[in-house]
């Protein structure tokens, strides 16, 4: 484990917050009648002796089902070294493909893998990155026999309140395993540019309250039943707690959306259905006179694409996508991310000092 601080950290972590613990005393009572008995009764269990007995059972059936999810899907989770950063990775299947995030791979298209069972360490090649969904694929030279590949859930059985853990590299600590809830689902999350991020806006998240620690990025979010249901990928900061890391709001790629992108890719070695809306523009954030943000200036339209079809050109300044107020590039992103291609919503847009609005049919990134 290279610990070294040229290492860049593959993810952040969020805004702070405290845990409070709450201690229930159970305090158990005897009566006594008059008299001496001439025999002692038989001794009862107490209330609390019994709601001691069956916590205690509860409690050890939960640590069995944590260690039983842990033997099954943790030889599961690889540490991956590119270069200048380390994160984790699931094997995806028996040839040897690994998804993880696009952040931990950057820029890199050879790496070292390490399993988390300790076999020697493993090279791996880039198959292709989609950052625009912070996912990749690489794959393993060559194929050890013991190779094991992950069990993959179903996005639509994943509820609020199901008992999770995170398996990952957090802090290059490798074999690490964390325990949460799922706190929220459908979630859009936009990630940062800096730190090595992609600045993806990503749609459908998992929040959960999993410890997700940077190294954590491209491990397995896994439920009870073994089987991964996201890819951990950031966690929240808190820009006014000075970037501060929160423990307990993290957030995960749905497993439907890591299948849809692996699968596109080992197949075709690219994604060629992104199923994602986009304007087909290139554009940047304006601001006002009060230097605030202001809009989103169209600094090009694709000929064809949605945009140039509803008739929007360069220099337009789109302020609104239907309800959605937009002020920068990434509300931009925000307001189309529940958006399928195909669909109409209407844009509000500056051209000069005119309001305009025009029906776009969304066209795909």
């Amino acid at each position: 484990m290279d610990a070294s601080p040229s290492r860049r950290s593959v993810r952040r972590l969020l805004l702070p917050l405290s845990a409070g613990v709450c201690a229930l005393a159970l305090a158990a009572t005897a009566g006594c009648s008059g008299g001496t008995p001439a025999t002692s009764p038989a001794p009862q269990a107490s209330p609390s002796g019994t709601a001691q007995g069956s916590a205690a059972r509860a409690t050890n059936d939960l640590e069995s089902a944590y260690q039983a999810v842990i033997n099954d899907v943790l030889p599961s989770v690889v540490q991956i070294d590119a270069s200048n950063s380390l994160g984790s990775g699931v094997v995806y299947d028996d040839k040897g493909h690994i998804v993880t995030n696009a952040h931990v791979i950057g820029d890199e298209k050879k790496f070292k893998v390490t399993a988390a069972t300790g076999e020697a360490v493993l090279n791996a090649s880039l198959v292709s990155s989609y950052p625009e969904q912070d996912l990749a694929v690489i794959k393993l030279d060559e194929v050890p026999e013991a190779l094991k590949p992950a069990e993959f859930g179903n996005a639509e059985e994943v509820e609020v309140g199901q008992i999770v853990m995170a398996m990952g590299s957090p802090l290059g600590l490798s074999s690490s395993v964390t325990q949460g809830i799922v706190s929220a689902l459908g979630r859009t999350v936009s990630e940062s540019r800096s730190g090595g991020g992609t600045g993806a806006t990503i749609a459908n998240m998992v929040q959960t309250s999993a410890a997700i620690n940077p190294g954590n990025s491209g491990g397995a979010l896994v439920n009870l039943d073994s089987q991964v249901i996201g890819i951990p990928t950031l966690a929240a900061t808190d820009p006014q707690m000075g970037d501060s890391a929160a423990p307990g709001i993290g957030f995960a790629i749905p497993v439907s959306m890591v299948r849809t992108v692996a699968d596109q890719i080992i197949k075709d070695g690219r994604v060629t259905d992104s199923g994602r809306a986009a304007l087909n523009i290139t554009a940047r954030t304006v601001v006002d006179d009060s230097y605030r943000p202001a809009g989103v200036a169209l600094v090009s339209v694709d000929r064809g694409g949605a945009a140039d079809e509803a008739g929007l050109r360069a220099g337009d300044i789109i302020t609104k996508i239907d309800d959605s107020e937009v002020t920068t590039i990434t509300s931009l992103s925000e307001a189309l991310a529940g958006d399928k291609p195909g669909d109409k919503v209407t844009v509000t847009y500056t051209r000069g000092d005119d309001s305009r609005t025009a029906e776009v049919t969304l066209g795909e990134i």
